[in-house]
């Protein structure tokens, strides 16, 4: 079973870390605030209750009627505050009733043995309690939103900072040697992101570095090669006729093209090869070329278009195709134009899965099935001349009967040129294709 991954933004994680601490810190303050205030609210209302009721007692003494709706010997009196009273102490009392309302106590000893006392509810003060909760709570909010806002800001240019060097690194991926991480980053801070461009820009620069040592070498290799070759099919043209002299003169041509394919592969790996554009009738190109090459195959050329691009880069590629499909497919071999867009199928195992996944690779020998471990050299050239041409090159397996589609049970493979419809500048640069979906 496949596991539920939940993708988010790192903005949207630094705004919301940012609101969770701004809640938490404004909800824990709300809670001492509102506290400290509702004791220091009781305590004033403790004091002025006893202060009131000593005043009236001091009256009662002296035989007058108690007022202010001071009450000797309330039988309401809370039994603690009652107790407290008649030992001869004065005191005070917060009692909170069933109905919510909490009324504040006072009481004092007369010297008669009575008991002296006066109760109010604390009501004003929980009015302004309330109001300090309405304050509070409209400050919590406002450092949530400015937090998160903060957040918003905070987040989106660490995120447009790093989007840039994932550009430029996807860039670096493509093979264009000129981009640098650090520089497409840019800003006036400096942070992390920059440790990570100049990390990314060193691995580029090492790798480079290690991949045209490899091409050089790959070059020198095929360059040296290509004359002893050619002496040897010299020599070979002189043998006497006789299957001995076939064998020796089929390998030496086979080795010839193996050296001429890696020299090609060479160049294309350099990215200093340059497309040679014309307007061509795609259909038309494409019906000559498939019948000098493979007259057994079928074109059907669906709409025909005129393209701008190098008649021999892509006869190359449709070469290719035509020799990958012949040697590791089985007829019949179609190939289908429509406006921009060429492809070739046949209708064998399919391709393996290595390739679908990964892309053509270089020096994998193919075997006698498509379902083998390599491919050679051919489809590795076809793509990179595909990305000479601005062209961009995809594989794919028909399906078998049954909707069933991977490596044994296809039935049939699809490889698909589509060509830009702008040619590449003289630079060698070219726009970014839009693939239908």
């Amino acid at each position: 079973m496949r596991s539920f991954t939940f993708r988010t933004g790192i903005r949207w994680k630094i705004t919301l870390a940012i609101a969770a601490v701004g809640a938490l810190t404004a909800l824990a303050l709300s809670l001492v605030v509102h506290s400290a205030a509702r004791v220091s609210m009781l305590e004033s209302a403790r004091d002025a209750q006893l202060e009131r009721v000593q005043f009236i007692s001091r009256n009662a003494e002296s035989g007058r009627k108690p007022f202010m709706g001071a009450k000797l010997n309330d039988p309401e009196l809370p039994a603690d505050l009652r107790e407290k009273a008649r030992s001869g102490r004065r005191g005070t009392y917060v009692q909170d009733k069933a109905s919510g309302v909490t009324e504040v106590w006072a009481a004092v000893p007369l010297g008669n043995g009575q008991v002296l006392s006066l109760h109010s509810p604390f009501q004003q003060s929980a009015n302004m309690l309330k109001d300090l909760d309405r304050a509070l709570v409209v400050g919590s909010l406002a450092v949530v939103i400015g937090g998160s806002a903060l957040g918003v800001l905070i987040g989106g240019q660490i995120s447009r900072r790093l989007r840039k060097a994932a550009a430029a690194a996807g860039r670096v991926a493509l093979g264009d040697p000129q981009v640098r991480v650090r520089d497409a980053v840019g800003g006036v801070v400096r942070d992390e992101t920059d440790d990570l461009a100049r990390a990314v820009d060193a691995m580029a620069d090492t790798l480079q570095q290690r991949l045209e040592a490899e091409r050089r070498v790959t070059a020198d290799i095929a360059h040296e090669l290509r004359t002893p070759v050619t002496g040897l099919l010299t020599a070979a043209e002189l043998l006497p006729p006789g299957r001995p002299t076939e064998l020796v003169r089929d390998r030496a041509q086979a080795m010839r093209v193996l050296v001429e394919d890696v020299l090609e592969v060479a160049r294309l790996d350099s990215a200093s090869e340059r497309a040679e554009l014309q307007d061509v009738a795609l259909g038309e190109f494409v019906g000559r070329r498939v019948a000098s090459l493979m007259p057994e195959a079928t074109v059907r050329i669906v709409a025909d278009e005129i393209v701008n691009t190098d008649p021999r880069r892509l006869e190359r590629i449709l070469g290719n195709l035509l020799a990958n499909a012949a040697r590791y497919g089985r007829p019949p071999i179609q190939v289908d134009v429509e406006g921009r867009v060429v492809r070739v199928r046949d209708h064998g195992p399919g391709f393996p899965e290595a390739l679908l996944r990964e892309g053509p690779s270089r020096f994998r020998t193919g075997s006698t099935d498509r379902a083998g471990v390599g491919h050679g050299l051919g489809l590795t050239i076809a793509a990179g001349q595909a990305r000479v041409l601005g062209a961009r090159l995809t594989f794919r397996n028909v399906a078998a009967p049954g909707g069933v589609e991977h490596e044994g049970a296809a039935a049939g493979a699809v490889a698909v040129l589509w060509l830009p419809e702008h040619a590449p500048t003289a630079t060698g640069s070219f726009p970014v294709i839009q693939l239908p979906g």
